[in-house]
């Protein structure tokens, strides 16, 4: 097995500048409630009593969901099982019936700038919504990247007009026409966990004073907490290039994805305070000081956008790459060399999302400027694993 995850750190796979340009210039999803325990920080040392996952695993789509989204980004399940999507170009939030696939719209969000990779990004539910109906986005405006949370009128009769004024809680992350991260997501902690970019600026990552090129945690009003590394920042980890992808396995530890430049992308274990090398290294370095990916890929296969973790295995959507990657954990390594999917059948794949059980619903960019659009696109297929 030992063999086996040091096999997997040299594995020759993925992208990528931005969303998969190529070049120098170019959800992570946490379960809801119901589906994970919680926990008194953001992670948990690894059982010597977890079931292993297979070496091998498979993929079989059952289903598309829905279909005709426009430039879909962020992936939330709200209590029930109805989903809410994002259009980073639109910049509106639709809610999607779980099981027939109606769409319907609640609105746009207000302050949102699209261009370039910018736009409405990730979205994220309050893990209290039964009693607050808060959902939460990453958005680009004219002068920054901020996080602001909404109210949903479930009640609400006019469509399109169903979310409150944004509330800020986080304001002053850089923008850029490209590396504007996205993500968020609410851990285990039920604490607030976001992905940003570096915004093509390589020095804003190893910088610690600055929101770019971070994982970021905070409070669910923004603010930073204990067990942050620096009690009055909300930075969490640095020295990322571009983090679009957020994900806790069921040791309630914390992984990332992170597109490379011109020769790794990359899938981290986050510490807390950890470097993660960017822009001194890109992919396994073993250098002192920084942290090496626990897995690597070539950047013409993967551009590494959202993940989610099923199975015993993290599931990664590849942009560029165009296929869905397995990687099968045990504790905190690989189990065996990941493994893809779908290559080329769908397209762009942006955002990959928990289920429940052995399902994932899986989410394609094609409308996104630089993907190519086929009848349908975008939809959300659903999935089974194994």
């Amino acid at each position: 097995m030992a063999a086996l995850a040091a096999g997997t750190l040299l594995l020759t796979a993925g992208c990528s500048s931005g969303d998969g340009s190529g070049g120098a210039a170019g959800v992570g999803h946490m379960p809801s409630p119901s589906r994970t325990s919680a926990a008194t920080g953001p992670s948990a040392s690894p059982s010597a009593s977890v079931a292993l996952p297979p070496a091998k695993g498979s993929v079989e789509v059952v289903s598309t969901l829905t279909e005709g989204l426009d430039s879909p980004w962020g992936l939330a399940e709200l209590p029930g099982g109805d989903l809410l999507v994002s259009s980073r170009d639109k910049g509106t939030i639709t809610r999607v019936d779980g099981k027939s696939g109606k769409k319907t719209l609640l609105g746009a969000v207000p302050g949102v700038s699209p261009g370039g990779e910018g736009g409405l990004l990730g979205i994220a539910v309050s893990p209290t919504y039964g009693s607050d109906h808060l959902v939460y986005a990453y958005f680009t405006t004219e002068s920054d990247n901020r996080i602001a949370r909404m109210q949903y009128d479930e009640n609400g009769t006019t469509p399109g007009r169903l979310l409150g004024a944004p509330d800020t809680i986080l304001r002053g992350i850089p923008k850029g026409s490209i590396h504007n991260g996205g993500r968020i997501a609410f851990g285990p902690d039920h604490m607030l966990y976001a992905g940003t970019g570096e915004t093509g600026d390589n020095g804003l990552a190893q910088d610690k004073k600055s929101l770019a090129g971070k994982i970021l945690r905070m409070t669910p009003d923004g603010q930073p907490l204990h067990g942050n590394p620096e009690a009055d920042s909300v930075v969490y980890s640095y020295g990322h290039r571009n983090v679009q992808g957020l994900a806790w396995d069921g040791q309630k530890q914390l992984w990332a994805s992170e597109f490379g430049q011109d020769t790794w992308d990359e899938l981290n274990r986050i510490e807390p305070g950890g470097n993660y090398g960017w822009p001194e290294v890109e992919g396994r370095a073993g250098k002192p000081g920084f942290i090496d990916p626990v897995a690597q890929w070539k950047t013409s296969e993967a551009s590494p956008s959202g993940i989610a973790f099923a199975e015993g295995s993290i599931w990664m959507a590849g942009l560029r790459g165009e296929r869905l990657w397995r990687i099968p954990l045990s504790g905190k390594e690989s189990l065996a060399a990941p493994q893809s999917f779908l290559k080329g059948k769908y397209g762009r794949l942006r955002t990959v999302l928990a289920a429940g059980g052995n399902k994932l619903w899986l989410v394609t960019s094609n409308t996104d400027t630089r993907g190519t659009p086929k009848p349908g696109d975008d939809r959300i297929l659903v999935l089974e694993v194994r």
